[in-house]
């Protein structure tokens, strides 16, 4: 796998909660976010390729959302660390100014610091 990314992954002091936003079935959690990409962990492995609808849980009210819609394509998946889960990488392809305004201040109140 290259690694393409330009930007630092971030990982917040919560594991977010990532649903398909169609099904409204739990996706994943989040690990790790860029205004570019997410990481999720999950009790299943996604098929690589595919766009996904979803809809992430914020910790917290951020200006008056509770929660931002995206659609990503999965671009791997793999075994996590722990062998009961599957982490897979997303891309970002569709995600409005404001949200990604909010992923920002995610990264910037919630992000671990380096």
């Amino acid at each position: 796998m290259s690694e393409q990314r330009r930007l630092k992954r971030r990982h917040l002091i919560y594991y977010l909660r990532v649903f398909d936003a169609k099904t409204d079935q739990l996706t994943g959690h989040l690990v790790d976010i860029t205004t570019e990409g997410v990481m999720l962990i999950s009790e299943s492995p996604k098929v690589s390729g595919v766009d996904f609808d979803l809809r992430m849980v914020l910790p917290t009210e951020i200006v008056g959302k509770k929660e931002i819609n995206f659609s990503a394509k999965s671009i791997w998946c793999r075994k996590d660390i722990n062998p009961d889960f599957y982490a897979t990488g997303f891309r970002l392809i569709n995600m409005e100014q404001e949200d990604r305004h909010t992923v920002e201040w995610l990264i910037d109140q919630f992000g671990f610091r380096d």
